[in-house]
């Protein structure tokens, strides 16, 4: 797996030029805060119609929707667990987040797409161990599938952005 196909920026994951950004969702897929409220907020008010006719998404699954006035075509909604101490399957939801995005991404034959840092803002996931788990998952991924070019994991903070590309040196 080249490493080329892996990037990790501190940004704005509203303003990524790529197929389909992934909005870290609540259950409602309803907008709300953080991520989420950004994504809502920058796509406009069709996004909120289109997702009330999904009918919500559970913790670690996948949902796809245009992306309206986003760079982006698609948005992908995942629902990433709120961290409840490590005893409650957290790391196992967090990879299915990405797993399922991932999956989706590939039956619309998306190549290019951004994630932000899951479940690690108001959810509480420690970021050091969220880097991990999606590091690990986006290269278990990439390794077995060559359509996809670029995954671009868009921080919003230096400290997470320090986390994420310590976790890509430490894995890869």
């Amino acid at each position: 797996m080249k490493l080329d196909r892996i990037e990790i920026i501190q940004g704005d994951i509203t303003k990524q030029n790529v197929d389909a950004v992934v909005n870290a969702a609540n259950k409602s897929l309803h907008g709300g805060g953080g991520v989420d409220g950004a994504i809502h907020r920058a796509a406009g008010p069709q996004l909120l119609e289109e997702c009330k006719n999904l009918g919500g998404c559970e913790t670690g699954e996948a949902k796809i929707t245009n992306a309206y006035k986003l760079p982006a075509n698609w948005v992908i909604h995942t629902v990433g667990p709120v961290w409840k101490g490590g005893g409650h399957h957290e790391d196992e939801l967090l990879a299915k987040c990405y797993i399922n995005s991932l999956t989706l991404a590939k039956q619309y034959n998306i190549k290019t797409i951004a994630f932000p840092a899951i479940s690690t803002g108001v959810y509480g996931f420690p970021v050091e161990r969220a880097s991990r788990i999606a590091i690990k998952q986006i290269i278990d991924f990439l390794e077995n599938d060559s359509t996809m070019e670029k995954v671009i994991l868009v921080c919003f903070s230096e400290k997470d952005y320090e986390h994420y590309q310590k976790a890509l040196s430490e894995l890869t």
